[in-house]
C-alpha cells in the first residue's frame, strides 16, 4: 500500500488497486461462486431478467457457509488492505455479496451509495469489488469521484422496486426532507464519472458513501462474476433505520445483544486486523 494510494482513496473515495490477489485466491473464489450459485441462500434476489433469459442475480452474506468465502475473509490481505486505505486503528468485517451477470447482459446498476442502505453509520467504511473475470472499460463500475465528501443526504434507489422482494424494500421516498439522488447517468458532462478496465486479481476498494453504479453493457460473449467485501473502521456505530435497510441486519444484530449506537463486532462482524502500536 503506497502513500500515493491511500491519499487517492482519502481524496477520490476510490483506488483500483492493480495485482492485489494471486491466481490462488482468484481459483478459490471461483470455486467458491460455484458452490454458492449452486446452492443459492434466502437471500439471493434476481435483480433483472432480459427477454432472452439474462439475468442479473446477487447473494450476500454467505461467508459462513462458503468455505472459500470464508478463508478469503479471514486469511487474505483484504482486511489489511481496508484498514489502511481507511487509516484506521482497527477493521471488523462487515458483509459479503455476489453479482452474477449472464453473457450479453445489458442491465446497469442505478447509480446509489452503500452506507445510507446499510444497518451501520459511519464514514471509515469501505466496499472492495473484486472481479473474477476480465471486466471491459464499457462494463467496469463507475464512480463518481470525491462524492464520498459530499455533505448531503440524498433519495436512494429503492431495490425492491427491482426485485420485487417485500423484504427489500428502502422507503426514501417517505423522507420529505432528503434531497432527489443526481441524474448521474442522464447528466454524465456535469460529474467525474470514472471507472477501470479490470482484471482477476484487481480490486476496486471505496468508500461506502461514493456515488457508483453501472458493471452492465456486457458484450455478448461476456458474463460478469464479482465477488465483494464490506470494511469497517474506527467511528461504525449500529444504526437501525425507520426508512428499512438493504441487506436488513436487525435480526442478527439485536440477536447478537448489539443495540443502536453499539460499536460493531462478535462472531458476525469480526476484527480482523488491527494496526500495531508505534514504538515509544
Amino acid at each position: 500500500m503506497t502513500d500515493a494510494e491511500i491519499k487517492a482513496f482519502s481524496t477520490d473515495g476510490v483506488v483500483c488497486l492493480r495485482g492485489a490477489f494471486g491466481p490462488e485466491w482468484i481459483e478459490s473464489l471461483t470455486r467458491g461462486l460455484d458452490r454458492s450459485m449452486a446452492d443459492t441462500s434466502e437471500r439471493r434476489r434476481t435483480w433483472d431478467t432480459d427477454e432472452r433469459g439474462g439475468t442479473t442475480i446477487y447473494d450476500s452474506q454467505c461467508w459462513q457457509h462458503v468455505p472459500e468465502y470464508r478463508e478469503f475473509v479471514e486469511r487474505s490481505p483484504m482486511a489489511e488492505i481496508a484498514g489502511r486505505l481507511l487509516e484506521a486503528t482497527a477493521v471488523n468485517f462487515f458483509f459479503d455479496a455476489v453479482f452474477v451477470r449472464s453473457a450479453g447482459v445489458r442491465f446497469r446498476t442505478p447509480f446509489h451509495q452503500d452506507e445510507p442502505y446499510w444497518s451501520v453509520e459511519g464514514f471509515d467504511t469501505c466496499s472492495a469489488w473484486m472481479p473474477l473475470v476480465p471486466v471491459a472499460q464499457e462494463s467496469t463500475l463507475e464512480f463518481v469521484r470525491g462524492s464520498h465528501r459530499w455533505n448531503q443526504r440524498y433519495r436512494q434507489q429503492n431495490f425492491g422496486a427491482l426485485t420485487g422482494d417485500g423484504r427489500d424494500q428502502v422507503r426514501y421516498d417517505a423522507q420529505d426532507d432528503l434531497v432527489p439522488f443526481p441524474d448521474v447517468e442522464g447528466r454524465r458532462d456535469d460529474f467525474d464519472v470514472i471507472g477501470w478496465a479490470m482484471e482477476p486479481g484487481d480490486v476496486a476498494v471505496f468508500n461506502a458513501r461514493m456515488i457508483h453504479g453501472g458493471s452492465g453493457n456486457l458484450a455478448p460473449d461476456r458474463d460478469l462474476r464479482v465477488f465483494n467485501t464490506q470494511w469497517l473502521g474506527d467511528d461504525v456505530r449500529v444504526a437501525l433505520k425507520s426508512e428499512g435497510m438493504d441487506p436488513d441486519h436487525t435480526g442478527v444484530i439485536t440477536a447478537a445483544g448489539l443495540a443502536h449506537g453499539d460499536r460493531v463486532g462478535g462472531d458476525l462482524y469480526p476484527e480482523l486486523w488491527r494496526r500495531e502500536p508505534i514504538p515509544v
